[in-house]
């Protein structure tokens, strides 16, 4: 469902925009996620709601078909990068699994905060994003998801996930949709 309104209590949650993961291949360039990214963290900031840095440092256990990493990190990988300008009112979430909400206290900072929506940026789409939308989704959270602040290591699961499972988890638009929404409710 494209993005009809957002509530007054909304809070960005942006996804593993750190060095680590920003430099990796991306269907969509990293560049500009984190560019959009950026445009909708002033626009939080600047309306004084809420904003979640979130960053991965880990893996949640267990096998797997697929190869993982595992060991300690290069230095400086899970860094945010610099672009993001973190902010002493930001709240900072690392995470060891794909999603923000499992081992950390974003459920808690959120809701003690009045957030009843989220507005979700980040890589990778099917991953972080998406399972980080589908826990917020699970507990209650009005979601949507800023299409152009988000990129994957494939186009395939890119455009997968926000066409066949975002409609089903909120609402989807731009940063530009969510920026004219935030600025007509918050005028």
């Amino acid at each position: 469902m494209a993005i009809t309104t957002l509530d007054p209590k909304t809070a960005l949650i942006v996804i593993d925009l750190q060095n680590g993961i920003v430099g990796l291949p991306t269907a969509h360039p990293a560049g500009e996620v984190v560019k959009q990214s950026r445009v909708l963290l002033d626009t939080f900031r600047a309306h004084q709601l809420p904003v979640v840095l979130v960053n991965v440092a880990g893996g949640a256990p267990g096998r797997t078909e697929q190869a993982r990493h595992t060991g300690e990190f290069p230095a400086g990988w899970t860094d945010l990068v610099a672009e993001l300008n973190p902010q002493p009112e930001d709240h900072l979430v690392t995470k060891r699994t794909w999603g923000a909400f499992t081992g950390t206290d974003l459920e808690e900072y959120l809701k003690g905060k009045g957030v009843t929506q989220v507005v979700i940026v980040g890589v990778a789409t099917a991953i972080g994003v998406e399972s980080t939308a589908r826990q917020a989704y699970e507990l209650g959270f009005n979601v949507t998801l800023a299409v152009d602040a988000m990129t994957d290591l494939s186009a395939e699961t890119h455009d997968n996930a926000i066409t066949r499972i975002f409609p089903r988890l909120g609402e989807t638009g731009t940063t530009a949709e969510i920026v004219a929404l935030l600025d007509k409710i918050r005028a």
